[in-house]
């Protein structure tokens, strides 16, 4: 916003103007004042008074009724203390019990460390962040891990989602303890939750999507070990899965009964092959062999994973899946594949025991066909 000299306005009429609100286009950029009534008067004096200033006078402001960015929600979170709330869990609690209204919560730019749990009772809740990259949730402990403000019943991981109908835009979910066994950024036990533009970033297990549904669309999920799993079913539209030293991408509990596991729609699939390096650590171990991921191994028996029309980099192993060291699983899992693109996708190299579909089965996997379940839920609507 330019400013402009009270010389050019009589006292009067810039109290006028600033009760009522005019916006002034006619400099470099635009200056707006918050309407508060009608202007139309105060406009027809200012043009008497400066006339210099009349082709960039409106009689109403460019965006009717203004208000600032952060009332559009209902709770902000601001470590400095210019939101409503300083730490997430704050917000959380501000939410009202067994909502059947939408609770948005502003996250401003920043890292907000430490566990945070949406309890079951807090459904409807909303995270929205300004900016995906700086505003992130970080943990640093893996199951093997506690401090003082750890809850014992989820040791290693960072954010929990228990509540029913969460979401969540343009935040990061990181755990950041790196090679050290289990270490999950994010654990979502609620169903219908939706999460859009995204980033997970973590070494192990990154992500469990533990019960109900859930959709991602356009993220950015990175980890070296079964870094998606869980039992839920899930759809992961249009996002980036990326390989972190080779490893195992997936990892499904698949019910029996349920039609559907993991499906991976148009997304693009790619690969690092630098192993992880200790921060305090000065010297970076170059692997001599290029580390090789498969699509994903049976953490149970009907685990269902399938990736739809994806586009696979040359990180993937042609075998493309791995049954856990049990040939059991080969009779059991059901992991399938149809238009995927790249040098990772080799339909004609993959274990036997996999499936290729056909049209008519890729065509079923829509997102309103996985994730309809029995209410029907489509979060495409």
């Amino acid at each position: 916003m330019h400013s402009v000299p009270v010389s050019i306005f009589s006292k009067l009429v810039l109290s006028a103007a600033l009760l009522h609100g005019l916006t002034l286009a006619g400099f470099a950029r635009p200056i707006q004042i918050v309407l508060v009534g009608d202007s139309t008067n105060y406009v027809e004096e200012l043009r008497k008074a400066e006339p210099e200033l009349s082709p960039g006078l409106r009689d109403k402001p460019a965006k009717p009724n203004p208000v600032a960015k952060e009332t559009h929600f209902d709770a902000v979170v601001s470590a400095d203390g210019t939101g409503t709330c300083t730490t997430v869990q704050a917000a959380i609690a501000a939410a009202p019990d067994e909502s059947t209204k939408l609770f948005t919560v502003m996250l401003k730019p920043g890292k907000y460390e430490g566990q945070i749990i949406i309890p079951k009772s807090k459904r409807n809740l909303r995270f929205v962040g300004d900016e995906m990259g700086k505003t992130v949730l970080t943990y640093g402990l893996n199951v093997n891990e506690s401090n003082a403000a750890t809850d014992m019943r989820f040791k290693g991981t960072g954010v929990i989602v228990l509540g029913d109908d969460f979401g969540a835009e343009n935040i990061t979910f990181e755990n950041t303890s790196g090679d050290h066994g289990q270490a999950l950024a994010l654990r979502v036990d609620g169903d219908r939750a939706v999460f859009n533009n995204c980033r997970l970033l973590g070494w192990q297990d990154t992500l469990m999507v533990n019960h109900g549904r859930q959709y991602f669309s356009n993220c950015y999920i990175e980890g070296r070990v079964d870094f998606i799993y869980g039992s839920a079913t899930t759809v992961f539209d249009k996002c980036e899965i990326h390989s972190k030293n080779g490893g195992y991408i997936t990892a499904a509990s698949t019910p029996q009964e349920s039609p559907f596991g993991f499906v991976f729609l148009n997304c693009r699939l790619t690969g690092d092959p630098r192993p992880w390096v200790n921060p305090s650590d000065t010297i970076t171990t170059i692997p001599t062999k290029k580390p090789m991921a498969d699509l994903g191994r049976p953490w149970r028996p009907n685990a269902s994973v399938s990736y739809i029309h994806c586009e696979m980099g040359d990180h993937i192993k042609p075998e493309g899946w791995d049954n856990w060291r049990n040939p059991t699983n080969e009779v059991t899992a059901r992991f399938t594949e149809f238009g995927n693109t790249g040098p990772g996708a080799n339909p004609d190299k993959r274990s036997k025991w996999t499936r290729q579909l056909n049209k008519e089965e890729a065509d079923k996997a829509t997102v309103e066909n996985v994730l309809s379940g029995g209410d029907p839920w489509n979060p495409c609507k």
